[in-house]
């Protein structure tokens, strides 16, 4: 068994070429950058990824909003089949769409209006409330927002 150090002293020298630079394929990965396709996404895939992206969120933050894992929302975007029958209509919910829209190609994606993700959630909860709570929220957002509003402009 290998020190630790070692290892990792012979990982970097085999990740190096001989100009002293590392190879590409070990450059740190960035989550916030994703790798390029290496072959065209099907329809169905690519229709999802662009309402997810529509929406303004990216594949973990859909993900967490439907309870699945971000790797099952990487599979259904590079798949030619459509998500589970019972995960659609949470993704339409979270998408601002119908089922038929995610199913259906043709149609053409508009952008919703409103909040999206974690925003959508919560406002989705406050106008659960009584009509007094929900003014009192209204009210303390809205000073909020002319505060930003006033130190950003």
């Amino acid at each position: 068994m290998c020190h630790p150090n070692i290892t990792s002293t012979l990982v970097t020298m085999q990740a190096l070429k001989p100009s002293g630079r590392p190879r590409e394929e070990t450059w740190p990965y960035d989550a916030a950058m994703p790798r390029p396709l290496s072959k065209s996404r099907p329809r169905q895939g690519a229709r999802l990824a662009e309402l997810r992206r529509a929406a303004h969120l990216s594949q973990a933050a859909l993900a967490r909003l439907i309870g699945e894992s971000q790797q099952n929302v990487a599979y259904w975007e590079q798949s030619e089949k459509p998500p589970r029958s019972d995960v659609l209509p949470k993704l339409a919910h979270v998408l601002g769409v119908s089922v038929e829209q995610i199913l259906d190609v043709k149609t053409p994606i508009a952008r919703r209006s409103g909040p999206v993700g974690k925003v959508r959630k919560l406002f989705e909860d406050v106008s659960e409330l009584p009509r007094r709570q929900q003014d009192k929220v209204v009210e303390l957002v809205s000073a909020l927002v002319q505060q930003y509003r006033r130190h950003a402009g």
